[in-house]
């Protein structure tokens, strides 16, 4: 029983020490590496499956149709008369609210 004792109480020091680190480094992982690379995924097939006439909006924020389909790029209708030519990357996110008609 006594070499039970001595071996929780001296034999864990180093990797005791380390415990607190080890932690925080999984709970990083499981609360915010990990869902990122999910929503990366998720964006990569979104923007490989887009095509014309899908309102997109941009990492810039700019809200427009996609009216050419490129190999690395789109160009996108903005306003009326506004062509924008953009690289696949900026596209953050799908547009999903109706067109407004003014």
């Amino acid at each position: 029983m006594q070499t039970l004792l001595i071996f929780f109480q001296g034999g864990l020091g180093g990797f005791a020490g380390l415990m607190p680190f080890l932690l925080i480094i999984i709970i990083f992982y499981f609360l915010l590496i990990r869902p990122q690379q999910k929503r990366q995924k998720q964006l990569q097939e979104t923007v490989s499956s887009l095509r014309i006439g899908d309102r997109v909006v941009t990492t810039g924020g700019i809200l427009g149709v996609i009216t050419t389909v490129r190999d690395a790029s789109f160009i996108i209708r903005s306003a009326d008369k506004t062509m924008i030519e953009i690289a696949r990357t900026a596209i953050a996110d799908i547009d999903r609210e109706p067109e407004k008609s003014t």
